[in-house]
């Protein structure tokens, strides 16, 4: 299948650099861009709920992009709320959750989660005397076997946070049996999708999870982050906000002045995604990570942490080069103008659990829609020649 290319419609790729950063943030595809631009200059900054044209237009720009981010992720527009970032979102969310734990309560991780939703999750149990427990998953095969996880789920269990997908492996675990094992005991699920919905098709009505967190600049738009939570739990929480904030809906949530040119960017990205299509998305993508992934299999002195194939997983390739250090060879990729991350990426018990805390964690590169054959090849290319010469 062929695939038009889409660089054209991202400005920040136009320097000459292969952009393989895009795990920790994406590079934000024009629309995006003209639409925070258009809303800064067009005077409608106000504040929502006035009677004058501007607060109007914040109300319409709020409800409009609450339809179209659901529409994206197939949710409950009622349930669509906007925030800093995936991190803020989730201190927020279980701060309110804490208050809601009792001594004797589990919540239920994964050792294959961001710290983002793993430390949030433990100081609330440490807060209310619950029990935090985390998963771990294959360091073998870098996937998480479901049994892992259920077997930590019990009668005593209020909430299971688990990942979309790992933001370091790519690992996507199968979320059905998990989230059918949580509701079976009367527990609730919370997902991080922050890896996961850049590259796959999420439908939130089908997953039927409880709340579900990611963060736009992950997927073409701008620093921003984006909570869905069923309307009747998100209603019952005891949310820290102000006295005039709304009683009922997402507006509880979104405590202060939403960033209103960045919900307008929020809104043009999801469009963008949903017109050039998910899938399509995801059947591009593979077709120049495959390359990349096997390329990188192929090379003396390279390992390759995490799923060994195309399946359950996304994009992202995390591997060592023997005799360098991951920072080292972060330098030496960007000298050629390459950008990737090194280290534990913010994923401190997958590091842990490779054992490679102590050795510099990974090389993280992954593929987005701007991402091309030739930025691949370059990748390889000077990979190859740390693992042969060491610089």
């Amino acid at each position: 299948m062929t695939f038009p290319s889409l660089r054209h419609r991202f400005p920040g790729v136009r320097d000459g650099w292969a952009r393989f950063d895009g795990p920790a943030g994406t590079q934000m595809v024009d629309v995006a861009i003209q639409a925070t631009t258009d809303w800064m200059a067009s005077g409608l900054n106000a504040a929502a709920g006035g009677p004058f044209v501007a607060a109007e237009a914040c109300a319409d720009l709020l409800e409009r992009a609450r339809g179209t981010v659901a529409q994206l992720f197939g949710a409950d527009p009622g349930g669509v709320c906007f925030g800093a970032n995936m991190t803020t979102i989730t201190f927020a969310v279980t701060r309110a959750i804490a208050t809601t734990l009792r001594p004797g309560d589990r919540v239920v991780g994964t050792k294959l989660d961001h710290d983002a939703n793993v430390t949030p999750w433990r100081l609330a149990c440490e807060r209310a005397g619950a029990e935090h427990v985390l998963a771990p998953f294959d360091p073998v095969t870098g996937t998480l076997p479901v049994q892992n996880v259920i077997d930590l789920i019990d009668e005593r269990t209020k909430w299971v946070a688990i990942a979309g997908a790992s933001n370091l492996l790519g690992t996507v675990p199968d979320h059905a049996p998990i989230i059918e094992a949580a509701h079976a005991v009367g527990a609730r699920v919370y997902i991080d999708a922050v890896a996961w919905a850049p590259h796959k098709p999420i439908d939130i009505a089908s997953l039927g999870c409880d709340a579900l967190v990611t963060s736009p600049y992950k997927w073409y738009g701008p620093h921003a982050g984006v909570l869905y939570m069923q309307p009747d739990l998100l209603d019952s929480l005891a949310l820290f906000h102000v006295r005039p904030a709304a009683s009922s809906g997402p507006r509880r949530f979104e405590t202060g002045m939403p960033n209103f040119e960045g919900v307008a960017g929020v809104e043009a990205t999801a469009r963008f995604l949903m017109e050039e299509g998910l899938h399509q998305i995801e059947q591009y993508e593979d077709s120049v990570f495959e390359p990349l992934l096997s390329g990188l299999q192929s090379i003396n002195g390279v390992r390759v942490w995490g799923p060994a194939g195309m399946q359950g997983r996304t994009p992202t390739a995390a591997f060592t080069i023997a005799g360098v250090t991951p920072a080292d060879a972060a330098v030496a990729l960007a000298a050629d103008k390459i950008a990737v991350w090194d280290g534990h990426n913010y994923a401190l018990d997958v590091v842990d659990q490779l054992g490679l805390a102590e050795s510099g964690g990974v090389i993280r590169a992954g593929v987005a829609r701007y991402i091309e054959l030739d930025d691949v090849l370059r990748l390889l290319r000077t990979v190859e020649r740390l693992a042969t010469t060491g610089r």
